[in-house]
């Protein structure tokens, strides 16, 4: 698995992870629970990845949609 995307922001993650299952590629979001660790401040990132033989055509789609 690669890392896609890495952000602070939850709305991202979901907005990329939207996308690509509309291209039909799965992706994992990771790190989604550790504002139990952080007390809710939102400072650690959160991560999307994606299985190697999908991450160039992931990454691709998210810079076509602006997301970067």
């Amino acid at each position: 698995m690669k890392e896609l995307l890495r952000t602070t922001d939850p709305l991202l993650v979901t907005r990329a992870a939207d996308l690509l299952a509309s291209e039909g590629i799965t992706a994992f979001p990771l790190d989604q629970h550790m504002s139990v660790l952080e007390g809710s401040l939102g400072i650690l990132p959160r991560r999307l990845m994606v299985i190697d033989r999908d991450f160039f055509m992931a990454r691709a789609i998210l810079r076509d949609n602006g997301i970067e």
